[in-house]
């Protein structure tokens, strides 16, 4: 009888219907690109422009990488702001609606962010006649809201504080990003 049972099993186990393992993905529809772009005028000058590439690794946890750049125009600053950021992402839930009927597909995440910045010297120290460039690295914690605008594209709203910045402080918190991906 014991081995009648175990032959069952083992014959359902084998049966494509009855396989719980989902193939994964080809890379290709694993990456993914997005990124942000912003822009103000007025008193203070601001225009950046943060592409990324980004890979799923699972089905919630994606890691991304991109070159950012800042041009930033204030009364008696103007300068550049260039270098690159990476992130590790994992989605809390894929689909709000799946727990709250809100009807549209939301997803909720949280991020950690790691960014190295070359900024001018004259920009963060309080002696302007410094010349030349530090180097400014921030890790940036937060979470954010995806709203899904296709099969492979979403807008993301991302809230991220600076927990830990060397001596040279460029954000006031919190952080706030609106980007896109597909």
């Amino acid at each position: 009888m014991l081995s009648v049972l175990l032959l069952m099993m083992t014959a359902s186990a084998q049966d494509p219907e009855f396989r719980t393992e989902e193939p994964k993905p080809p890379v290709a529809q694993r990456l993914y690109f997005g990124g942000s772009f912003g822009l103000q005028f007025g008193t203070v000058t601001n225009i950046e422009l943060s592409p990324i590439v980004g890979f799923w690794l699972l089905p919630r946890v994606a890691v991304a990488a991109g070159p950012s750049f800042q041009y930033l125009k204030a009364p008696g600053v103007g300068t550049t702001i260039f270098g690159g950021r990476t992130y590790l992402q994992f989605t809390l839930v894929q689909d709000l609606s799946n727990l709250i009927p809100v009807g549209a597909s939301t997803g909720i995440f949280v991020q950690g962010e790691y960014e190295l910045l070359s900024v001018e010297k004259r920009y963060v120290t309080l002696f302007y006649e410094d010349e030349g460039r530090v180097s400014s690295g921030n890790f940036l914690a937060g979470a954010g809201i995806s709203q899904r605008t296709g099969k492979r594209s979403s807008l993301n709203i991302t809230f991220l504080w600076c927990v830990s910045a060397d001596r040279y402080e460029l954000y006031s918190n919190p952080v706030i990003r609106f980007e896109m991906y597909f």
